[in-house]
């Protein structure tokens, strides 16, 4: 008897084991890997952490609890098994029953642009590009649709959103992947600023997205702007798409603008004989321009014109003996913006009469008023305006320009009775920083070559002396313009010529580099520079200055002008110099022996003092504090170097204090030593001096008693 080891049918159900694996693994296969925003879900019985699913991020990766961060995005999902089994492995035991689920396909798509809500959006696999926009809150009012853009990768595909919404072609517009930019661009109708309109505030300048794919309507019709140009449009096409012309149209000299090139169009023409080769053809870019219908020309046997500013400028009939003023009055007269000076009657002949209407009103004009003709034409010509800046308006031989440091420069009319005066007060007079002292004028009489007068305007206004110097029209005259402000001569210098120029060093609040003028004193220019500051050395100020190949230095004590007020010793300043404040708080080791005296002894500071030749003993003594109470001021000693042998001079203060006598001063030179002695010294030597006596008598007592 055998015994069954199988169960009946196990063939069957070993087949359909092989053909269920065979199933698992083909769809396996055809499964597409994990991608961003895909939901997944980790299953492990017994853990309750991994409950809840986990969503692929924007970099495709997953949190697992305890485990940290792993990335799944391009991996299969038996793959992606193997790697979150690796991960878990270090924290948990038991993982033979581990799986991994996909739970979801999404899409993670950003959408920026001219949409209501930009930013990413979560989508599920599949999602189009209307299925985004929806998301990010649709459309914005202003968004072109025609020039939708995908980024994807650092590509960018431009798509006709507007094509797909006419056809609903899915072909037309891109797939979206993982990670994909959507960005919606806005028309330039919208302007540069943002503003609440509706669609038809949008459209009514047009539909056009870009200008070198439109074409451009304007002049008298509804609807002027920019038409996107559609394939087979004509010149009709786009004056509808406009609105329309306006009665006031001219339809017989419409004109096309084609690559530069304009080509005129005769609707009317075309209305009455429906002749297609009328019609130009358009291209984009092209423009589109009606004008205004015009008046007939008015002429005739007995007309006259009349042009320019006048109030009803036209053409006039006129009978036999009307004069220039019934012409011009029948016009309206002059408006105040007419140049009266300059009128023109220009004959049907060629010829041309200038006439001057204000000096006729003032009696002066010795021609009387031009004859007029039939066919003649009066020409009333505008004023050159000041805030007009078209040299135009006044002929070359007629101007005299005017630049530099006055308030309205630029160009003005010249007449043979104004004078210098006359175009300063004209363009408002010199500003605060002209240099009026060298106001230049630049002349070209008699065709000759260009040259340069200078005028000291300054010294006139002051003096009145001298004549002006005479103006053509034709010239130029420049009035330059000084540093405008003390800071700023740093940013200034280059404007000052160095024949100008004086230099101030050192400590001063501003150094620098100032303009110089005769007359100008060394306080003046301290003053330019904000003075001195608290460490600056007024007793020790230098100037140099520059004489050819030879350099001179100047010292002077400012300490003394200011205790004195004696500006003699001030020094005088010449252009070019350079002006020196040392600074008193520096090293003394850096002062040379040369220039210093020492005060030793009994005085409030000794020590080493900066010594000039216009210092005195007293000077010195009161540098270093005067002598203290305990000074045998009697008993002060000099120390000199006379004929190269160390000398004593003996100084009594008290003697110069009692007389006054400036006499009794001893000189000094730099490197001399004042010593001024005291009481306790004296004293102490007495006292030495005496107990030396007493050793020596002692010492003489006891060689008698041992003799």
């Amino acid at each position: 008897m055998t015994t069954r080891l199988l169960p009946r049918g196990w063939p069957a159900l070993l087949l359909g084991l092989l053909l269920a694996w065979a199933a698992a693994s083909l769809h396996a296969a055809d499964e597409p890997p994990l991608q961003v925003g895909d939901i997944v879900t980790i299953v492990l019985p017994g853990e309750s952490t991994f409950d809840e699913p986990l969503q692929l991020d924007s970099e495709g990766r997953i949190v697992l609890p305890e485990a940290g961060t792993v990335r799944l995005a391009g991996l299969q999902r038996a793959d992606a098994l193997e790697v979150v089994r690796a991960a878990l492995a270090p924290v948990y035991r038991d993982l033979e029953r581990l799986d991994l689920r996909v739970e979801e396909r999404r899409l993670l798509v950003t959408v920026l642009g001219y949409v209501k809500q930009p930013g990413p959006v979560d989508l599920p696999a599949g999602a189009t590009v209307q299925m985004a926009i929806n998301a990010a809150g649709g459309l914005s009012q202003g968004a072109q649709l025609d020039k939708m853009q995908l980024r994807r990768g650092g590509q960018v595909t431009r798509f006709d959103f507007k094509r797909y919404l006419d056809s609903g072609d899915p072909a037309v517009v891109p797939k979206l992947q993982p990670l994909d930019q959507l960005f919606v661009p806005a028309s330039p109708l919208t302007g540069n600023v943002q503003v609440e309109f509706d669609a038809a505030t949008l459209t009514a300048s047009g539909d056009a997205g870009e200008e070198s794919e439109a074409i451009t309507v304007f002049g008298e019709v509804h609807r002027p702007g920019t038409f996107k140009l559609r394939p087979g449009a004509s010149v009709i096409d786009m004056l509808m798409r406009a609105g329309g012309v306006t009665r006031y149209a001219g339809i017989e000299q419409i004109r096309v603008i084609s690559k530069g090139r304009p080509a005129p169009f005769n609707l009317r023409q075309y209305l009455d004989t429906g002749d297609e080769r009328l019609m130009p053809g358009l291209q984009s870019g092209d423009t589109v321009f009606v004008p205004q219908s015009t008046e007939a020309v008015s002429t005739g046997a007995r007309t006259v014109f009349i042009m320019g500013e006048v109030f009803k400028p036209g053409a006039y009939e006129t009978e036999a003996g009307a004069s220039f003023l019934d012409v011009l009055a029948n016009a309206g007269g002059p408006t105040r913006f007419a140049d009266t000076r300059l009128i023109r009657v220009l004959h049907a002949d060629g010829g041309a009469t200038p006439f001057d209407l204000q000096q006729f009103t003032e009696g002066l004009a010795s021609a009387g008023l031009p004859t007029i003709r039939p066919g003649d034409a009066i020409l009333v010509p505008e004023k050159a305006d000041l805030q007009e800046k078209s040299w135009l308006k006044v002929a070359p031989s007629r101007a005299v320009r005017i630049i530099g440091a006055v308030e309205r420069p630029g160009r003005y009319e010249w007449s043979a009775e104004m004078n210098l005066m006359d175009l300063l007060a004209h363009a408002g007079g010199p500003r605060a920083e002209a240099d009026s002292a060298h106001m230049q004028i630049l002349t070209a009489r008699d065709g000759g070559a260009t040259r340069v007068i200078e005028f000291d305007l300054k010294r006139y206004l002051v003096t009145a002396e001298g004549p002006l110097p005479e103006i053509l029209a034709g010239d130029t005259v420049v009035l330059p313009e000084l540093a405008r402000d003390v800071n700023d001569a740093r940013s200034q210098w280059l404007r000052l010529p160095q024949d100008r120029a004086i230099y101030v060093v050192g400590q001063v609040g501003a150094p620098g580099r100032y303009a110089f003028e005769e007359g100008m004193g060394f306080l003046d220019v301290l003053t330019a520079a904000q003075g001195p500051t608290g460490r600056a050395d007024l007793r020790a100020v230098r100037v140099t200055r520059r004489e050819g190949e030879a350099t001179r230095m100047f010292n002077f004590n400012l300490a003394a002008y200011l205790e004195t007020g004696d500006r003699s010793v001030l020094p005088e300043l010449h252009v070019g110099d350079v002006i020196y404040l040392p600074d008193r708080e520096r090293d003394w080791l850096e002062i040379s022996k040369e220039s210093t005296v020492r005060v030793l002894g009994a005085v409030g500071a000794p020590g080493r003092y900066r010594f000039d030749n216009q210092m005195t003993i007293l000077d010195l003594l009161a540098e270093a504090g005067g002598p203290t109470p305990g000074a045998m001021q009697d008993k002060i000693v000099v120390v000199t170097r006379a004929r190269g042998e160390q000398e004593s001079r003996p100084f009594d203060l008290e003697a110069f204090a009692a007389s006054g006598d400036v006499a009794l001063l001893p000189p000094l030179q730099p490197g001399d030593t004042v010593f001024v002695p005291s009481r306790e010294q004296s004293a102490w030597k007495e006292f030495m001096r005496g107990v030396t006596d007493i050793v020596s008598l002692l010492s003489l007592v006891k060689l008698a008693t041992d003799l």
